[in-house]
């Protein structure tokens, strides 16, 4: 069976890092060796089989204090010396640095490299080291998955030629939630309080909607990313008086019966690449309002007025409109929440695992 490496910065809990460790698992979990090279340990890491062997690439004692260069040089280096030592049949790099990594480390190794970009690459990909190294090394990827089209038009014709469009896979207790007898008259949203959410557009939006049907609340529920927005959404409730309908729920472990009842699913973010929460609501079978926003994350996964109503970014009269559609037409909120639902046919981790598995195969057959 092949052997396969993951490379990344470390495990710790992000949207990259969730991705390798299931795929690190379902891959070993098939007979496949897996390995995940890593450049550091975090504090709060996903955790992986314990048949997926995980090796420390990163930099090593006293090389902290070497000059920066140097720094990177070695990084570089000691990720080639782990291909050169275990020899896996393909290098899987997530994430914008350890792509540039893989992509050096991997020059005239004869070993398929297939990156992964995960998220917008409007602002993260355009720093003048990025339009240094994306032209020299891109080029050397057998393969390339994106998230969504929006990302991938992003990049050079020969990159887009080579890649594939892989959804992230659903958290299983997504899946399969019995539909509620009856919703309640709750607006929600789940995802962290931070500034690119745009969640005060949610707040003033829902105030005007509250105006109109004063028996619904709003409930955002995400944990404190420690950039201000809290604060910011604080103030609005309070600036607003609308503490007894507007409430900041914190982070939640229980989302899956936390959300299912309600009215209606808000998102309302200006960029992501593709959003699990909005997926997760998706597969719980609620009627959503989604901004429409790049790199095409919602446009990717819902078409509107089939299984969702899109409406374009920073528009707040637009998710007003939408968000009362929805209250005042329950047979319109409930035909979408049902064809939202069947997203899971297409993004459950054994068909997401699937398309992994079969593009990897198909890398390694023809770099022979």
């Amino acid at each position: 069976m092949r052997k396969i490496a993951f490379h990344l910065n470390c495990l710790e809990q992000g949207g990259a890092e969730r991705v390798v460790t299931n795929l690190a698992n379902q891959f070993v979990e098939k007979g496949y060796q897996v390995l995940i090279a890593t450049e550091w340990y975090g504090e709060n890491e996903f955790q992986t089989d314990r048949r997926v062997r995980r090796v420390h690439v990163g930099l090593r004692e006293g090389d902290e204090k070497k000059p920066h260069l140097l720094q990177i040089l070695l990084r570089i280096k000691y990720l080639r010396d782990f291909i050169r030592t275990e020899k896996p049949d393909i290098l899987i790099p997530f994430a914008r640095k350890a792509l540039y990594r893989g992509l050096m480390a991997a020059y005239f190794m004869k070993i398929p490299v297939l990156i992964s970009i995960r998220t917008d690459p409007v602002g993260h990909y355009e720093e003048l080291s990025d339009k240094i190294q994306i032209p020299l090394l891109f080029p050397r990827a057998d393969g390339c998955v994106f998230q969504t089209e929006g990302a991938r038009a992003f990049f050079a014709p020969r990159l887009q030629e080579n890649s594939r469009i892989i959804l992230n896979p659903i958290n299983p207790k997504y899946i399969g939630v019995p539909m509620p007898e009856k919703r309640n008259k709750t607006v929600v949203q789940s995802g962290r309080l931070v500034d690119f959410k745009n969640q005060p557009m949610l707040i003033r939006a829902f105030v005007e909607v509250h105006k109109k049907h004063p028996d619904y609340d709003l409930k955002i529920y995400g944990g404190d990313s420690l950039d201000g927005t809290k604060e910011i959404l604080e103030g609005l409730i309070a600036e607003n008086g609308a503490q007894d309908y507007i409430h900041l729920m914190g982070a939640s472990d229980s989302l899956e019966t936390d959300l299912v009842d309600a009215a209606l699913f808000a998102f309302t973010s200006d960029w992501e690449g593709l959003p699990n929460a909005l997926m997760e609501a998706m597969a719980l079978g609620l009627p959503i309002v989604a901004t429409d926003c790049p790199c095409g994350g919602p446009a990717t996964i819902m078409t509107n007025e089939v299984d969702g109503l899109l409406i374009p970014i920073k528009d707040q009269k637009a998710l007003e409109e939408g968000i009362n559609r929805l209250i005042e037409d329950p047979a319109l909120a409930e035909r979408l929440g049902m064809e939202a639902r069947k997203i899971a046919d297409r993004a459950n981790g054994e068909a997401v695992f699937a398309r992994w598995q079969d593009y990897i195969e198909d890398l390694c057959r023809h770099s022979k």
